[in-house]
Order: C-alpha cells, then structure tokens, then sequence
C-alpha cells in the first residue's frame, strides 16, 4: 500500500516580496509544508518547495545477515608472508 501526503498549501507571491522575506519563507516551507509559486510581473516563474531527501539513510551491514559466524581473528595484524615483498607484481 502506498501512502500519499496530503498536498502541500500552494502560495502565491512577488519576486520583489520574496526577495524581501527569503529567510523566512524557507522557514515556513520547511515547517509548515507550504508550496510557493513566486512570480515575475504577475507571471510565474519557479516553484518552492521543500526539499525530499531521496539519498537513503546509511544502514550498516553488521547484524543483517542472519546465522553468519566469524571465525578467527579479525582485529589483528595480517600475518607477515602475506605481506611480504617477494611477490613483486612489477
């Protein structure tokens, strides 16, 4: 099921009016779900509205797959022939 919001209350205001007030009308779009529809000699021109964050929230991958053991130590150093020279790739 999907849920929809209610619509957001449209506005209508002046570029110069906007101009004059910015600050605070971010503030009321921001807390009160206001839609600004800002105009330019009676003709409208943009749209405000607020922001929806559609990057998703980081979730860790510890703890999500269920019934995974770790076996062995994961803390310490790797062991030095793994990282020795020798094997020079060059």
């Amino acid at each position: 099921m999907v849920m929809k919001s209610a619509p957001a209350k449209t506005r209508t205001i002046p570029a110069g009016e906007f101009k004059a007030k910015c600050l605070q009308l971010m503030d009321d779009i921001q807390h009160k779900d206001l839609r600004l529809v800002i105009t330019k000699r009676g003709k409208p021109v943009a749209d405000l509205v607020k922001h929806r964050n559609s990057t998703p929230r980081f979730r860790s991958v510890i703890g999500r797959t269920p019934n995974v053991d770790i076996k062995g130590d994961i803390v310490s150093p790797v062991w030095p022939e793994w990282t020795s020279t020798e094997w020079d790739w060059d």
